[in-house]
């Protein structure tokens, strides 16, 4: 069983994440399990500087392999925003519903291809020594009219699929955990762990 820590806290990132590394031997440890890790800020400029501080940082204080994701959301409307600041889009301290009504209000009166989105995800993986490798991945679709499904999390409500004719929100979490962006990521930062594993044997 390989050890991975996930530099996060984020219970419904942890969730999905192993989900999608499941029957790899790989078991992902958060944060939680190091109560005196040091607090990450996300200050740079881009989602990948971001993914790779954190991993960095992290990777250097628990001593172990760790992995950290840096996520954002795009709108061609909004010249790409909200971006690197999806996270925090309707200000400090704001909850997932306030960034999703604030997206829609700046929204408003626009419609078709002109909302035209994706979800970009990177991924950073780093030992005690630094940086191991870095894994991308993306998700094109739509921002819905209006929030719709439970499921997920983040812009999930507002992220329409034209594919599937639903928001992530709607989908099973099986299926939005095959076509995400991140789960795009997380294939190729598998590889990446599992290349680095075999080297260290």
């Amino acid at each position: 069983m390989i050890e991975v820590v996930l530099a996060s806290r984020n219970k419904h990132k942890a969730q999905e994440i192993r989900h999608i590394l499941k029957g790899h031997g790989i078991k992902v440890l958060t944060l939680d399990l190091f109560p005196k890790a040091p607090e990450v800020k996300e200050d740079k400029k881009t989602i990948q500087e971001n993914a790779i501080k954190k991993a960095v940082t992290l990777a250097k204080f628990t001593k172990k392999l760790t992995i950290a994701d840096d996520s954002g959301l795009e709108v061609d409307f909004l010249n790409g925003a909200p971006g690197v600041y999806s996270a925090r889009f309707a200000g400090p301290g704001c909850t997932y519903n306030d960034n999703n009504k604030k997206l829609l209000r700046l929204l408003e009166g626009v419609f078709g291809r002109n909302r035209k989105a994706r979800f970009l995800c990177d991924i950073a993986v780093a030992d005690k020594d630094g940086l191991v490798g870095i894994a991308e991945g993306a998700c094109g679709g739509f921002i819905a009219q209006e929030i719709k499904g439970r499921n997920g999390f983040g812009y999930d409500p507002v992220f329409y699929v034209p594919g599937y004719k639903k928001t992530f929100a709607q989908l099973k979490p099986a299926l939005k955990n095959k076509i995400s962006h991140r789960a795009k990521a997380l294939k190729k930062s598998k590889k990446i762990i599992l290349d680095y594993v075999e080297r260290c044997l």
